[in-house]
């Protein structure tokens, strides 16, 4: 009889202990196309004739050719699908609920709080101006009146200090405020599926949604992508927040609606914008972001990339919850959790074997 086949359908150089722990197993190891990656053609069936067959995928992001109901109705025994990373927007999560797959995800320190670091270094350089002022020292202006910056704190002399808006008080949210905390600042947040504990515990006020936008003098995003936040800045929301307000995007890219938000700093209804997820990547050379100077700091969709850590840690984690699924035990980091009971009816103590 055939091993059972594990596809990593989007490698990213596993590390070998990585690969024996899954061949001490039993498993046969397959390897997907890199180019399934890449933001060029169409590839779904060359994946889904991958996965035929497989009991679990493996991977790292792979956003322009997802993991789809196609893809997972090509093995009548796929039990997991398991990220190296934290977003899930490249699997069809309600398709794998339907079919009883487990979906897991990793959100790891170093992602998670790898995050959290980029967007305070965000939050500093457009509040602080710190590539304004580079670039103008390097064209030889110098202490120019624009150069003045703006105080996040409150102050003795009676001066309040900024209001930031967290949305999303998951665990990148949570560390934003725990980093935030020292700065004095007056914390706000919204995250309707936490308790209200949670917001005590991170020591931001909780708001509504229409509340944090109109208050926030710095709006930064930490939610998956769902159908709930798709879009969830767009200009009917920009109208609401202050003029002199600045976004902070380094959730993911179709969070907020790119046209709007450049058409509002350019018509000064915004401050400004740092951004390092997008609606589309590689950002288009002709994305009218690229046409705001310094009022629009980019990133690579590059926050959580760290040295000596980035996905080395989601890979441990996907393969652990790979073993564990297909042992017949539930992994510690399911992401579509409604599925666990009718997961449990089918796999549940039972290993698979070759």
């Amino acid at each position: 009889m055939s091993k059972p086949k594990v596809l990593i359908y989007a490698p990213r150089e596993e590390p070998a202990e990585i690969l024996q722990k899954l061949e001490q197993q039993g498993y046969d190891i397959v390897f997907g196309d890199k180019a399934w990656t890449l933001p060029r053609g169409d590839h779904t069936g060359a994946l889904r004739d991958a996965a035929r067959d497989t009991v679990a995928l493996m991977g790292t992001s792979i956003r322009h050719t997802p993991i789809t109901r196609e893809v997972m109705e090509a093995s009548q025994r796929l039990r997991v699908v398991a990220k190296y990373t934290v977003g899930v927007d490249d699997v069809d999560t309600d398709a794998a609920t339907d079919l009883g797959i487990l979906v897991c995800h990793a959100p790891t320190e170093s992602n998670c709080f790898g995050v959290a670091e980029s967007t305070m270094a965000m939050i500093l350089a457009m509040l602080k101006k710190v590539v304004e002022r580079d670039q103008d020292v390097r064209a030889g202006k110098w202490r120019e009146p624009h150069h003045g910056t703006t105080f996040l704190g409150a102050r003795a002399d009676g001066y309040p200090g900024i209001t930031i808006g967290i949305v999303g008080l998951g665990r990148i949210g949570k560390r934003v405020a725990q980093l935030l905390a020292p700065w004095r600042i007056r914390l706000i947040a919204y995250d309707p599926y936490i308790p209200p504990a949670d917001f005590l515990l991170a020591g931001a006020k909780q708001v509504d949604y229409e509340t944090l936008l109109r208050e926030s003098d710095v709006v930064s995003f930490h939610v998956v992508l769902t159908k709930e936040t798709r879009y969830m800045l767009r200009e009917e929301q920009i109208r609401l927040m202050k003029p002199t307000a600045t976004i902070i995007n380094t959730a993911r890219g179709k969070v907020i609606e790119e046209a709007a938000v450049a058409a509002a700093i350019r018509e000064n209804r915004l401050r400004g914008a740092a951004i390092d997820a997008f609606e589309e990547e590689p950002v288009a050379m002709d994305s009218p972001l690229r046409q705001l100077g310094h009022r629009v700091l980019m990133s690579p969709h590059s926050a959580s990339f760290n040295e000596g850590g980035e996905l080395r840690p989601g890979i441990a984690w996907a393969t652990r919850s790979v073993i564990s699924a297909l042992n017949g035990i539930v992994p510690d980091n399911v992401y579509n959790r409604e599925v666990i009971p009718r997961w449990k009816e089918r796999f549940g103590n039972a290993s698979v074997t070759g």
